[in-house]
């Protein structure tokens, strides 16, 4: 993922499984950095199972995601992971 850019923009689709609402079940991000900061630290961690973060045609499950966060490349200042 050395090639992954933060600064394009992101859909990001949370689990059904959580997201009851509309607007949490699919949101749509300025950037991927963005996308990856809500989901790994404003929402609990267990939403990502199952859910997706989509970016240049390209689709990154919860693992993923949580491999992007974890990046020394990841642009922004990292927070406490939700719970």
């Amino acid at each position: 993922m050395a090639d992954f850019d933060y600064g394009a923009s992101a859909e990001l689709y949370p689990s059904r499984r959580y997201a009851k609402s509309a607007r949490e079940q699919y949101r749509r991000f300025k950037t991927a950095a963005e996308a990856i900061q809500y989901i790994m630290e404003d929402v609990p961690g267990s939403w990502l199972i199952g859910s997706f973060l989509e970016v240049n045609e390209r689709r990154y499950d919860g693992d993923a995601i949580r491999g992007l966060y974890q990046s020394a490349g990841y642009p922004l200042a990292r927070q406490r992971v939700a719970a």
